[in-house]
């Protein structure tokens, strides 16, 4: 049996959307670390994973909707998600 003939014609936009939602689930069990974290590392590496999960999920958005713009954004949070957090771990 093939692919096809268990699951149907699955579109790749369907494969990300439901990998998106799967990923927006994954943030909201971050976030709750974050905020019930033990110690400051625990809620910065917390919020260092919600900013790569928001890479990813940028990356996505733009395959979905095949704008390349989101991935020069999704590059830039990316520079800027890693700046924010040696910041936050050095102070």
């Amino acid at each position: 049996m093939t692919g096809t003939e268990l699951f149907g014609t699955i579109g790749m936009v369907d494969v990300f959307l439901a990998m998106a939602i799967t990923i927006v689930i994954a943030s909201f069990v971050s976030l709750y670390r974050g905020i019930e974290g033990p110690g400051i590392f625990n809620r910065i590496i917390a919020v260092n994973v919600i900013g790569t999960k928001t890479i990813v999920l940028l990356v996505l958005i733009g395959f979905i909707y095949e704008r390349p713009d989101f991935f020069d954004i999704a590059l830039l949070y990316a520079i800027l998600n890693f700046i924010m957090t040696i910041a936050a771990t050095r102070y």
